[in-house]
């Protein structure tokens, strides 16, 4: 019986090196003041609510002022992830 040929196995080559590209990390402008007005117009809100015993910012909210409050906060929180 005639013998098959031995194939020789191809030696690695690592694949091609690939050029590191620049992440360009640039901010814009009103992210910063944005956040920090949210940040503090939530906690201005919440504040307000207590100092006055509930009667403002809006009374006919009643204690849902606070989830206003934290709405803003969490608005602020928001914005805060465009930041780079």
């Amino acid at each position: 019986m005639p013998k098959s040929r031995i194939r020789k196995k191809a030696d690695y080559t690592p694949p091609p090196v690939k050029q590191a590209q620049a992440i360009k990390l640039t901010n814009s402008a009103w992210v910063a003041p944005v956040m920090l007005a949210m940040f503090l117009i939530g906690l201005a809100w919440i504040v307000v609510f207590y100092v006055t015993n509930g009667s403002l910012p809006i009374d006919s909210l009643d204690n849902w002022n606070i989830v206003v409050g934290f709405g803003f906060i969490a608005a602020g929180f928001g914005v805060s992830t465009q930041w780079k």
